[in-house]
């Protein structure tokens, strides 16, 4: 066995000034190499020293991003942070080993460190890995690498999850999911913290233990401070703690990960916040100065507590040229993953932020209709189109945050959207978007989708005017969108009146669809009155969406789901198959 002395020499530097430097002090060379006894650690309280635990993301060919945060209780100026990968669960054997240098972990980064092993690893395989710090040992965590780009892959599953808000229940979806050994990767499409410490018009149910308070003593985050307390509280639940350390992520956010409904100002060249107090109380006097601070206080949380292989450019003053998070991931010659920031670069929204009616159902107000409305900006518009319409890929996967699909209601004649925070607020950038997908020939599209707290499957469509979900010229492709972990959804408020029992989801479903499908027929499935996760199994001839329902009201050691509703589309086909279910899992 030999060692490769360039790479144990030389301290990489990742990324754009984004990921922790380190120096490899060990990389397997044919075979792995036995652990002695000086390269494992000698003492217990891996719980203690790394309080926060252990996590793994955005996987590529040849590697993951590994995290973890020191407690302060235990940080020691000048000590280095070991971590170590192996094939096996008992670390018997390592195929890589490494340092963090002292001077890359401490408060400048609220003691969190986390590597980029991309050109470590081999493609399509699992590692275990930990860190060690003072002679402790972290939790030991199981992380996956992608297929490489072209590699034959006949079988893939993506976990989908959004929305958890921690002060609105309990995170059995994430303990459940911990348990499942059939999921590759999983897929957080945002929210992953609710900027607000209690807000009693978003949260359904009075959870005591799971309160927050925040630095600043305000309701929603004021500062950096603020944010990385919410973070440090929402990664101290052992459920998701649990998650995190079985499952590699792909992590992009929404809007509570800044703040609620925001948007970018163009006139005014900030942070677009509605309902925060920067915008709302005079005592901050709707600073833009303000404003575009709290953007980059909001960025610096996410960079240190979401391991994700993005840009950055810590010295850029503008939030734009800070940090950009839309990326690609590549999953074999089965998947092309696309995530895309539609909180950054968006426009007002169309129909005026004088209050929640104005986003919700804007009667009076058709801009919503206006051809200069942008979600994504050019950009990343047109970086979305270039890469969709290029892919290869069996499956072109769309990461989108807010729902694409018309949600309208009739009235006088005409349809109102019912949410113009959506795509529905972008009409004319949602066509130019279909239109290039149908005119370029992307096939085998799905948008995956989170925010609406609520589970749907429906038709991508040019014109949602064209009642027909068979058009092969119109429907373009199909999205299903998940519900929330925890936050509360569009029925929550109505459990009462409806004397629902959680344990029966298909008592609400004809309530949903009643709702909501008979106003927009491209809809096959709606349901708002469920909590959990989704999951998307890909294969070379179809792909099967999945919905989950888990108990959020009550925390317990071995959480049940149940498999309520599964649809089936074949490959080369826009037509959804609906397979009902009632299974526990």
């Amino acid at each position: 066995m030999s060692f490769d002395l360039s790479r144990r020499r030389a301290i990489r530097t990742l990324g754009v000034g984004l990921l922790t430097p380190y120096l490899i002090t060990f990389h397997r060379q044919g075979s792995a190499r036995m652990v002695d006894a000086p390269a494992g650690p000698r003492r217990d309280g891996g719980r203690d020293v790394f309080s926060l635990s252990i996590m793994s993301g955005d996987p590529s060919a040849t590697g993951v991003v590994l995290w973890t945060r020191i407690d302060p209780v235990w940080y020691q100026a000048g000590t280095t942070l070991r971590f170590q990968v192996s094939d096996e669960q008992s670390f018997n054997s390592l195929v890589l080993e490494g340092e963090i240098p002292a001077s890359a972990i401490g408060p400048a980064s609220d003691y969190t460190a986390r590597v980029d092993l991309d050109g470590q690893l081999q493609s399509a395989r699992r590692y275990y890995y930990r860190f060690i710090y003072r002679d402790v040992a972290s939790p030991i965590g199981r992380c996956r690498t992608a297929p490489a780009s072209g590699m034959s892959v006949n079988r893939l599953s993506l976990a989908l999850l959004s929305c958890q808000d921690y002060a609105n229940g309990y995170y059995g979806a994430f303990r459940h999911l911990a348990q499942r050994d059939d999921v590759d990767f999983v897929l957080h499409l945002g929210d992953f913290i609710y900027e607000y410490a209690t807000d009693p018009h978003a949260q359904s149910l009075p959870f005591a233990d799971r309160q927050i308070l925040l630095p600043s003593g305000g309701s929603v985050a004021l500062s950096l401070d603020d944010y990385r307390h919410l973070y440090r509280t929402y990664r101290r639940d052992p459920d998701l703690q649990a998650c995190l350390e079985q499952h590699t992520f792909i992590v992009i956010w929404d809007d509570h990960e800044t703040a609620n409904d925001c948007y970018w100002d163009y006139d005014r060249d900030t942070l677009g916040a509605p309902d925060h107090p920067y915008t709302l109380d005079a005592t901050y006097g709707n600073d833009p100065s303000l404003l575009r601070q709290l953007k980059r206080d909001a960025q610096q949380a996410w960079l240190e507590y979401v391991p994700a292989r993005v840009e950055v450019n810590h010295n850029a003053s503008h939030p734009w040229e800070h940090l950009s998070i839309y990326r690609r991931i590549r999953l074999g010659d089965l998947a092309d993953l696309f995530l895309t920031d539609e909180r950054s670069y968006r426009s007002p929204h169309p129909c005026g932020e004088g209050n929640l009616f104005e986003r919700l159902l804007p009667v009076g107000c058709q801009d919503y209709r206006a051809s200069d409305q942008t979600m994504l900006g050019h950009k990343q518009r047109d970086w979305l189109i270039d890469g969709m319409t290029s892919s290869s890929a069996q499956w072109k996967l769309w990461g989108n945050q807010v729902c694409f699909m018309e949600l309208a209601l009739p009235r006088d004649g005409r349809r109102i959207p019912l949410n113009v925070d959506a795509w529905d607020g972008f009409m004319a950038e949602r066509r130019y978007l279909s239109d290039a997908f149908w005119q370029t020939g992307v096939e085998n599209l799905c948008i995956l989708t989170g925010d609406f707290h609520s589970y749907a499957a429906g038709y991508i469509k040019r014109n949602y005017q064209a009642n027909s979900n068979l058009d092969r010229q119109n429907v373009i492709g199909t999205e299903f969108l998940t519900t929330s972990i925890t936050s509360a959804n569009v029925l929550d408020g109505l459990a009462g009146a409806l004397d629902r029992d959680p344990a029966t989801p298909d008592k609400n479903v004809p309530i949903g669809n009643r709702l909501f499908g008979v106003n927009n027929p491209h809809l096959e499935f709606f349901d708002s009155a469920q909590h959990g996760y989704s999951v998307l199994d890909l294969a070379t001839n179809a792909c099967e969406w999945s919905a989950y329902a888990v108990d959020k009201n009550s925390r317990v050691e071995d959480p049940q789901a149940r498999l309520f509703r599964r649809f089936r589309r074949e490959s080369g086909s826009m037509r959804l198959i609906d397979n009902r279910l009632a299974v526990w899992v």
